[in-house]
């Protein structure tokens, strides 16, 4: 297929919008860090797109949604009246799971300082260690989603489910909300996900006679009865396709923390939950966007050098303080999944490790070194073998331990000089000058501030958004200039799971222009490491194929040029070592592709 062509077409197939490509970030592999920070405010302004160009799609400001939330939040507030019998429960997969951690973690530290009964809780497919490391395998595992949310609920009489699934794809997912449709007189369940009902994944899930699409259908029909509720804003499609870490993972942020403050003033401080309520929360996160991207410079600048520590085969850390902390675990992990990256290309350590996560599995360090996070495992492991290629990346607010961060900075600068910065500060409480000197580029940010306790847990939900976007357009934009994107396209993914091999299938179709069934022989061929496929190969079920192709590097880039050049896969590997370049690599393919065309 000619790449102009590709260009104008690849928005507009009849894909969810999920993993559309986006045609504000098409380009984002051809500029610098500047344009590509312009790039990325302009896909995320999306989220809180007031005009609605399809009278199909439903906007996050649409009456409709902001309605769903409202009378989501009076469940909320239905739960906390009730403690003893009730749990609110915050289940996903991946970033959707790290996000239900990191807000279940947040409201119940808020409910504690406040002497009230914690009776939220989240689900991560495939425990804790899924919040550092990717655990592909339980996402595909409906039965297994089912089991653990009938566990953690047992003996409660009141249940309000939130399954969060981005792309509403997550079979994982699925199955908790079939549990729940069948349990209505118990469970009040909740999709959230980014995609209309009709996009929702149909393909078949492992030991089910049903598909996602199914289960989103019947959770529509019970919302007519406010038995069920379906929050599926469109947001657009995602600055690199598919990668709901971004759009999907801010809002889905922006709307739980809506949900749970407005459902707890509510129950707590007698404040009615309405339309206008939530809208205002909302808008809330819009300016916490604004004020965030009017820091271009600064975040241009980080971009630049952690690209350049990624081009040199260094490191980028993250040092994070509490939830920010937190933040930077989620950023890096994400890396893995979406990139090809290795686990110590982009590393989170936060204070205090594992006992600063309150997660409920406790100290997982004794798993492996992707789960040795705390900042004392930093000085001790990376800290004496650090390099001036490596960057640093402080992350921390004016409230968290200053003696601590100026501790730990000045034993990095004795290291490096590449040591930076983004921190939150307050108008009437900001951070010293001194504090501030040590960091090369240092992304600052003064916030108002309401000496009301709740404002407090709001503005740290803010902090944490604000550097999620920070983080985000970081790690992103240090891939693109590795070379790890072609156009928008994350062409090095990791096909680990069900939702990245139909995603593989679907970028080798997009770039090739060929049939399903060679893109999927091309594929096979690359994730089983031959020419000649058995029968067994090519019948096995999906799950058997992610879970060889997670032993895999380079599996999609190796399909593409066994594809575009009509070669041996040990000639396509051959390509790819003589372009370690990912994005390099697949040009050439294309051109000799072109050329040989032309010739012809």
């Amino acid at each position: 297929m000619n790449m102009d062509d590709l260009k104008q077409s690849c928005h507009k197939l009849s894909l969810p919008v999920t993993e559309k490509c986006n045609p504000i970030s098409r380009d984002i592999d051809r500029v610098n860090g500047k344009q590509m920070v312009q790039i990325l405010r302009r896909c995320d302004a999306e989220i809180f797109e007031k005009r609605n160009h399809d009278p199909f799609h439903q906007r996050l400001y649409s009456s409709p949604v902001i309605q769903t939330m409202v009378d989501v939040a009076k469940r909320v507030e239905m739960m906390l009246r009730d403690p003893e019998e009730s749990v609110i429960v915050l289940s996903g997969c991946g970033t959707s799971g790290r996000i239900a951690f990191l807000l279940v973690t947040s409201f119940n530290e808020m409910m504690k300082a406040q002497k009230q009964k914690q009776i939220c809780s989240y689900i991560i497919a495939g425990g804790d260690r899924a919040m550092l490391t990717s655990q592909e395998a339980p996402e595909d595992d409906p039965a297994l989603g089912a089991h653990t949310l009938e566990k953690i609920c047992a003996g409660k009489k009141h249940v309000l489910f939130i399954g969060i699934s981005c792309g509403m794809s997550a079979p994982f997912v699925a199955g908790q909300l079939d549990f729940c449709l069948q349990h209505l007189d118990v469970f009040t369940p909740v999709l959230l996900g980014f995609n209309p009902v009709h996009m929702a994944r149909s393909e078949p899930m492992q030991g089910c006679s049903f598909h996602f699409k199914d289960v989103a259908k019947r959770m529509t029909a019970e919302q007519r009865h406010k038995k069920a509720f379906v929050l599926n804003p469109v947001l657009g499609a995602e600055a690199i396709s598919g990668s709901s870490r971004m759009k999907g993972g801010s809002a889905t942020k922006i709307i739980l923390e809506s949900i749970l403050l407005a459902g707890h003033e509510a129950a707590f401080r007698g404040k009615r939950t309405t339309p206008e309520c939530i809208s205002a929360w909302i808008t809330a996160n819009e300016m916490v966007y604004e004020t965030t991207y009017s820091h271009s410079d600064e975040l241009a600048a980080l971009i630049h050098q952690a690209g350049e520590s990624l081009r040199m085969k260094a490191h980028v850390y993250y040092i994070g303080w509490r939830t920010l902390g937190i933040i930077g675990l989620t950023d890096a992990s994400e890396c893995i999944p979406t990139y090809g990256a290795d686990f110590d290309d982009i590393r989170g350590f936060i204070n205090n490790g594992f006992r600063e996560m309150k997660n409920k599995e406790g100290d997982l360090s004794c798993l492996g070194p992707e789960f040795v996070i705390g900042h004392k495992d930093f000085v001790d492991t990376i800290l004496p073998r650090l390099s001036q290629n490596d960057m640093m990346l402080f992350l921390f607010a004016v409230n968290d331990d200053l003696h601590e961060v100026t501790e730990l900075a000045d034993q990095v600068r004795r290291r490096t000089s590449n040591l930076h910065a983004i921190a939150h500060d307050l108008e009437k409480f900001t951070i010293p000058e001194t504090v501030c000197n040590m960091f090369g580029t240092i992304l600052r940010i003064t916030w108002s501030f309401s000496s009301e306790e709740v404002n407090s847990v709001v503005m740290r939900q803010h902090w944490e958004l604000s550097t999620k976007w920070c983080l985000n357009a970081i790690s992103t934009g240090a891939h693109v200039l590795k070379g790890k994107v072609y156009m928008n396209y994350m062409i090095d993914l990791r096909v680990s799971n069900s939702k990245l091999y139909t995603r593989a299938i679907n970028i080798l179709k997009w770039f090739t222009g060929c049939s399903k069934s060679e893109c999927v022989r091309a594929l096979l061929r690359a994730i089983y490491s031959t020419d000649d496929l058995s029968e067994d190969m090519t019948s096995a079920d999906v799950w058997k194929h992610t879970d060889a192709a997670n032993r895999r590097d380079r599996v999609v880039p190796t399909a593409l040029v066994m594809i575009q050049c009509g070669c041996t896969l040990a000639e396509a590997r051959h390509h790819l070592d003589c372009h370690p370049v990912i994005r390099d690599a697949v040009s050439v393919c294309f051109n000799s592709s072109k050329t040989k065309s032309t010739v012809d």
